[in-house]
């Protein structure tokens, strides 16, 4: 039985293709696969394989790729993430499931301070995410959306508060949270804007059962996020990522993932090569 690794493609990994290419690496070792580069790479080894490709973890998101993910999907691999899942991750489709199910997302405001996110596909480099101080600030960055072709996007409120990464890996034991602050550890330097974190008590278990609950809706069994926690103890969920690097939480991620693979492979009788309890 073969099972592969299907890196990220570069432009989906801004400021993280090392990080990215750490998780999935470890994810690979414990379930004993191989490691592809690219779609091609794994089509290369896959052809003439004398062993049945049973699963491929993927980082992938680009859409000749998904595309082709689907197929090996139709003829009974298990692919993870799904690619229906990275689909429904793109920001504007993101944002019609959590309301249409009312979970906590910042309202579309734009007479104050808000966000602007590209809508189409999840961020590629730091302007597909503009901090926006008013209405013109908006309007200005609409337009240069514009010019780069770019006409589906959301606007968000800015939330004040305490901002938080959550992490987890559906049907695990495994979520964990932390305060980007704290390690300095940013992608584009967004983290910052919420300045220092002031630790606002929440109800983290509510926390948990919104981003597992967004995780089946999704598709998105391997999933992270960020949230903002008001001074009154709300929560908003202002992002959700399929497969982020969880570099903050790396061995525990890898364990829970390939137990989660494992445990599907086995509910497909399919044995694999993971220990049940990783």
């Amino acid at each position: 039985m073969a099972i592969y690794g299907l890196q990220r493609e570069k432009r989906f990994s801004p400021n993280s293709v090392d990080k990215d290419y750490k998780i999935l690496r470890s994810v690979i070792t414990l379930l004993g696969g191989t490691l592809c580069s690219d779609v091609a790479d794994l089509c290369r080894m896959t052809s003439g394989s004398a062993d049945k490709t049973k699963a491929v973890v993927s980082m992938a998101r680009g859409d000749e790729t998904l595309n082709q993910l689907e197929t090996l999907e139709k003829e009974g691999v298990l692919v993870v993430n799904p690619p229906q899942g990275i689909r429904n991750c793109c920001r504007s489709r993101l944002n019609r499931m959590m309301m249409e199910h009312g979970l906590p997302l910042p309202a579309s405001d734009s007479d104050g301070p808000c966000w602007l996110k590209r809508g189409d596909a999840v961020a590629q480099y730091s302007g597909d995410v503009v901090f926006c101080e008013n209405h013109d600030a908006l309007k200005r960055g609409i337009n240069r959306f514009a010019e780069r072709g770019i006409t589906d996007y959301v606007v968000q409120k800015h939330i004040e508060g305490d901002l938080i990464k959550f992490y987890g890996v559906e049907g695990t034991a495994f979520f964990r949270m932390f305060y980007p602050t704290e390690d300095g550890d940013t992608k584009f330097d967004d983290e910052r804007r919420n300045g220092h974190a002031h630790y606002y008590d929440f109800d983290k278990k509510a926390l948990r059962m919104v981003a597992e609950k967004l995780s089946r809706l999704t598709s998105t069994p391997v999933y992270g996020g960020d949230a903002v926690i008001t001074s009154d103890g709300s929560f908003f969920l202002i992002d959700f990522n399929d497969f982020p690097s969880f570099s903050r939480c790396r061995s525990e991620a890898a364990n829970a993932i390939a137990q989660y693979v494992g445990g599907k492979l086995s509910e497909n009788n399919m044995p694999d090569t993971c220990p049940a309890n990783t």
